[in-house]
């Protein structure tokens, strides 16, 4: 049975001499040099033309009746020369592979630090993102968006349902025309908000909804080495004791260099997570490949309202 391959960078079907990002089930618009040499999707691959399992098995092939050529020659030399007709036997033959399973697809090299638990890696967007203490990795969160989380979950205040006293989430903004990581961030802010605070994923309100909001921080920051920007927010909920949500645009590490959404949402009081957290966290991020930095992949995001 074939099988689709999973997201990952792999050889472009249409111009072979730099990578694309494929996103389990169709290329992307993200393209980025090759770190190094790859072969091409040869297992149900992506659509890029017929025929490149085929030529897999020709170059297999050839490669196989080269290696048996050399080998007989290398015997035919022992049996004129007088050799041992013993170690003949024991050189070992050319094996022909099994045709009728297909090879794996063969995605770029994973970054050192991907199986760092301190990390985790954002390959689309080439960035990585520290694990704080106090925070893990995603597990069970219906939002393949988010890359870090507080441990546990509670009884949401307003409708059923559970909620998380931090969440982060990266986002790429590929279905927008603007460059400015600072007009960015202000008009994605309110999303944010509302997507933390406003309305789930289900449209419940867990919540009841945002009754007001403040600016507490704005500003230009260094983000894995580029200049982005970010609005911090404080709101008011129906119930419950509100919280922070927070709106950070920089350009990305690898690909395209599309701009880059993270959103932080942290709930206010006690229970929440130290607000510090969301600029450690910024300052910990770091391009794929540099030290101390580690799986998560960010998704597309349309137009800022």
């Amino acid at each position: 049975m074939s099988m689709t391959p999973p997201p990952g960078w792999y050889r472009d079907p249409s111009y072979p001499l730099v990578e694309r990002w494929w996103d389990g089930t169709a290329w992307t618009d993200h393209r980025r040099q090759p770190e190094t040499p790859q072969q091409p999707l040869t297992r149900t691959p992506p659509p890029g033309g017929p025929g490149r399992a085929g030529a897999a098995v020709l170059v297999a092939a050839a490669v196989v009746l080269v290696a048996a050529i050399a080998t007989g020659t290398v015997l035919l030399r022992q049996d004129d020369d007088g050799g041992d007709d013993a170690a003949a036997r024991t050189t070992p033959a050319a094996t022909t592979p099994d045709r009728t399973e297909s090879p794996s697809p063969s995605p770029s090299s994973p970054s050192p630090s991907a199986g760092d638990p301190s990390v985790v890696v954002d390959e689309l967007d080439g960035i990585t993102f520290p694990v704080l203490d106090g925070w893990t990795k995603p597990q069970y969160v219906a939002d393949h968006d988010t890359v870090l989380t507080t441990p546990r979950t509670y009884d949401c205040p307003g409708d059923p349902g559970l909620c998380r006293h931090g969440r982060v989430e990266a986002r790429t903004a590929t279905a927008t025309d603007e460059t400015s990581p600072k007009a960015l961030a202000e008009g994605d802010i309110e999303d944010a908000a509302d997507s933390a605070y406003g309305h789930d994923l289900l449209g419940d309100r867990p919540f009841r909804g945002i009754t007001s909001h403040r600016l507490v921080k704005s500003g230009s920051v260094a983000v894995a080495g580029r200049a982005g920007y970010l609005v911090r927010w404080k709101v008011r909920t129906g119930v419950g004791p509100g919280g922070y949500v927070e709106s950070l645009a920089f350009p990305s590490s690898a690909g395209s260099q599309s701009l880059v959404i993270v959103r932080f949402a942290f709930d206010a009081g006690p229970d929440g997570p130290p607000l510090s957290d969301m600029d450690r966290i910024t300052e910990g991020i770091r391009p794929v490949g540099d030290e101390d930095t580690g799986g998560g992949v960010g998704s597309s995001i349309g137009p800022s309202r």
